[in-house]
């Protein structure tokens, strides 16, 4: 209407269509179109600019633009003889694929239905299902400090200096809400540890935490995707918990639930990663911290109009959560406890009661404590009721608490020999001094074998025999569990012991081979030997000659 209401106001001044169509912007034939419609609808030339009312313009504007039945042409009205067909072909079914526009543009310019490429995609748009184009509409940001998006992009490839190879790069990026202030976070993996540190990078960049993060369905945050009942990541609950924030995460293939990040990814690689070149991953990582804070956060949004850094610091960073203290990454892992009473948590093993034998158990360790929980819901490893805790152990250590392990089994796992020693006396004195006996030995824990052959002694003989038996042995200095055995079989436990008689002694006793009478060592009958340097020995003190 502006167009007609302009040729005309040109062309009642004077003007010709020539200049008319100048003045106007439009073709001279259109010009004549215009005028002629206005004529034909009683305008005079000598009429005055106060004739151009608006009903007299739309009069023009239907004159020059025919009417159409619901507002489409004649080639529509062709289309709706063949709407079944094409929204066959669009759907596609029984074993046949969804044909393209242009394909059924051609199938049906050999049926004779020819119309032009725009016609008939808004007649498959509109009227048989193609690609339906949904509403939006834009959803209000919320207040300050509250909500921040995140999103992982892929960047491209940088050069590990450690490995010589080239490696993937991730970027986790940050976008709060409200200021549009961004944070981006260079990784080149996706794990939960990945995530955490970007998190905590972030915390410091902003200078506190978001009570809220949207984030997409990572695996390292959400273990199940669902739209309204999400499950996350245990690793990540825990992480959650000692910040302070909750996590709503994003519906699956629905960027329009964090439309604020998904804008900023193509920001990031265009603007920042795009035609530069980085040394290392530390390197890039200092300078998109430095991109952030001076070139996207000093820039004005589009949408907003203002700078997003001034922006968040003016509405946002007074309203974030107090920066967190450094989290200690722990590893999360279900772990069955076998029949040694140990776990393995991390390559090291870790005791626990009896009890839970046989059973599956929640582990969290972290790098000062490792602690035991009993297992959650079914399907998913979660925190129930503590029942162990052990200090961290290095990979290969093994950490026992001896209120773990049976009573008779302790002193030998842990091989406890004051324990041992302990036990052997609770039978009697002198088979404890026995023990401690057996065990005098440089390898103490060699002999343990020893003492447990002597605990079976008291077990099979009681403890009177054997005690008995021990102190005999005491006596005689004999430290042997097969004498005490060969006692208590033969019950001499209790007998005193013949000692062996001096040799050549009594009467009918047989001299030895060497044995003399005591009488040859009486002072009669002796025999003076004079020993002569370099000469014989002469029993009559006769020097002898002297011999070489």
């Amino acid at each position: 209407m502006v167009e007609v209401f302009e040729v005309l106001r040109a062309w009642l001044a004077g003007l010709g269509l020539r200049k008319v169509a100048e003045r106007a912007g439009v073709d001279r034939k259109t010009a004549r179109r215009y005028v002629a419609a206005a004529e034909a609808a009683g305008l005079s030339r000598d009429a005055g600019v106060e004739a151009l009312t608006d009903e007299l313009v739309g009069v023009v504007v239907e004159a020059v633009r025919p009417a159409r039945p619901n507002g489409h042409g004649a080639s529509w009205e062709l289309l709706l003889a063949h709407e079944e067909q094409i929204s066959a072909w669009v759907k596609g079914g029984d074993g046949a694929e969804p044909l393209s526009i242009v394909k059924i543009e051609e199938l049906l310019a050999r049926q004779g239905c020819v119309v032009s490429y725009r016609t008939l995609h808004r007649f498959a748009v509109e009227r048989c299902g193609f690609r339906p184009k949904r509403t939006t509409v834009r959803v209000a940001d919320g207040e300050p400090g509250v909500e921040c998006q995140v999103d992982f992009a892929q960047m491209g490839y940088l050069t590990d200096p450690e490995t010589g190879r080239r490696r993937k790069v991730h970027a986790l990026i940050f976008t709060a809400v409200v200021s549009r202030h961004m944070f981006v976070w260079l990784t080149y993996s996706q794990t939960l540890v990945a995530v955490i540190a970007g998190c905590e990078a972030a915390w410091r960049f902003f200078g506190g935490a978001f009570k809220v993060l949207i984030p997409d369905n990572l695996k390292p945050v959400v273990t199940d995707a669902d739209a309204v009942n999400p499950t996350l990541n245990v690793g990540w609950l825990d992480y959650a918990q000692h910040v302070g924030f909750g996590t709503d995460p994003a519906r699956i293939r629905s960027p329009q639930d964090k439309p604020r990040v998904e804008r900023v990814v193509q920001y990031v690689r265009g603007n920042f990663w795009a035609g530069e070149s980085f040394t290392d991953l530390a390197d890039a990582q200092a300078r998109v911290e430095a991109w952030c804070a001076q070139r996207a956060g000093m820039r004005i949004h589009g949408t907003t109009q203002a700078r997003p850094a001034e922006a968040f610091a003016e509405l946002e960073a007074s309203c974030l959560l107090p920066a967190p203290e450094p989290y200690d990454v722990p590893v999360f892992k279900r772990v069955k406890v076998h029949r040694d009473f140990h776990v393995e948590v991390a390559k090291a093993l870790y005791s626990v009661p009896e009890p839970y034998l046989g059973r599956q158990l929640d582990a969290r360790a972290d790098s000062e404590l490792v602690k035991l929980y009993t297992t959650g819901r079914t399907g998913q490893v979660g925190p129930g009721r503590l029942v162990k805790t052990h200090p961290r152990q290095p990979p290969g250590g093994r950490s026992t608490d001896r209120e773990d392990l049976p009573e008779e089994k302790t002193g030998y796992a842990l091989r406890d020999l004051t324990k041992l020693i302990g036990v052997c006396a609770g039978h009697g004195e002198n088979i404890g001094i026995y023990a401690e006996r057996l065990l005098d030995d440089p390898l103490p824990w060699t002999r343990m074998r020893s003492v447990y052959r002597l605990q079976g002694l008291v077990r099979r003989y009681g403890p009177e025999p054997v005690e008995n038996a021990c102190a005999r042995a005491l006596d005689l200095d004999v430290v042997s569990v097969s004498k005490i055995a060969s006692m208590l079989e033969k019950a001499t436990e209790r007998e005193q012991p013949v000692l062996p008689a001096a040799a050549g002694s009594g009467h009918n006793a047989q001299g030895g081979r060497f044995a003399r009478d005591p009488k040859e060592y009486s002072g009669r009958g002796s025999v003076r030997l004079t020993l002569i340097p370099g000469g014989r020995v002469a029993g009559d003190g006769t020097d002898l000659e002297p011999t070489r």
